[in-house]
């Protein structure tokens, strides 16, 4: 542990973002399992669904900083290609 006052302040906030940053991206995971499985399941009207509430997580992420935005555009497109190509 750090001897300094700052830097010891700087660990427990570090430690705070560290638990936040998790909890939103296990978020996007979890809408993107989602996703996947009504993919799997051949099922478009349900994967149209789950798009939905998986690219508003996505952006959610983007805005508080989880994500790059290079990296939100490229899964919410991955995504959207393989809902688009269900019949």
């Amino acid at each position: 542990m750090a001897n300094i006052k700052s830097a010891k302040k700087r660990v427990l906030v570090t430690e705070t973002k560290t638990e936040r940053n998790k909890s939103i991206k296990s978020k996007v995971k979890t809408s993107i399992k989602k996703v996947d499985a009504a993919i799997a399941a051949n099922d478009k009207a349900a994967a149209a669904e789950a798009l939905k509430g998986a690219t508003t997580e996505i952006e959610k992420a983007l805005t508080k900083g989880v994500y790059h935005k290079n990296t939100a555009a490229r899964k919410v497109s991955r995504l959207s290609k393989a809902v688009n190509k269900l019949d």
